[in-house]
């Protein structure tokens, strides 16, 4: 449907196009997803693995709208926001780009194999697997964020933290994994920026007239 190809469009721009989020476009892709989710429920849309890929993707936002009620919230006390809430606020808000990012990738794929490989791809392109694949996505993003608000917590606790034994250790190791996870997420954002250039590339050059 014409009204999920622009919603598609506008996630594009605003995770894989835009350097950094604004204020703008967060209002429009928070619209565009409650839009969304209430257009899948719709009869008309078929429930196919695209549309659950996309519904993952709307889903996603719901980060984005806790992530500003809670500013709002510890906002209201009037002391401002407190480091811990700053920290939790700023976690949901990479769940929900590193979410959105690869589920982009994964709607791109999708579109490639329906362009150049149709038949051969119709056995993965299942709702089982594309319901199995989200849920494999925010495993692997709520595992990530985890390890990265414990690492904040060591970090402003690291006054009191111990520097040798096994808590020195694993405080140590855990600063180590958290450091390159986050190499390691913009590596992978460039590289799923170039992927899905080269995709639509590919398809849009394939339906061209020649």
């Amino acid at each position: 449907m014409k009204d999920l190809r622009r919603y598609l469009a506008l996630k594009y721009i605003q995770y894989l196009v835009l350097s950094s989020s604004n204020t703008v476009s967060t209002l429009l892709g928070l619209l565009g997803s409650a839009y969304t989710m209430i257009l899948l429920q719709s009869a008309k849309v078929s429930s196919k693995s695209t549309a659950v890929l996309i519904s993952s993707l709307a889903q996603a936002d719901i980060l984005v709208f806790l992530s500003l009620v809670s500013d709002v919230v510890w906002g209201s006390f009037g002391a401002g926001v407190s480091p811990a809430a700053s920290a939790l606020a700023r976690i949901l808000l990479t769940a929900n780009a590193h979410v959105s990012c690869v589920l982009l990738s994964c709607v791109a794929l999708e579109a490639y194999l329906i362009t150049f490989l149709p038949s051969e791809s119709r056995p993965l392109r299942t709702v089982r697997n594309a319901r199995l694949l989200s849920r494999v996505i925010w495993m692997l993003v709520a595992a990530e964020c985890a390890l990265f608000l414990v690492d904040d917590h060591l970090r402003a606790s690291s006054a009191s933290a111990p520097s040798r034994g096994p808590l020195g250790l694993l405080f140590q190791l855990s600063s180590a994994a958290a450091a390159l996870l986050r190499s390691l997420s913009y590596v992978l954002g460039i590289l799923l920026r170039i992927v899905n250039v080269y995709i639509y590339y590919k398809i849009f050059f394939s339906m061209s007239p020649r």
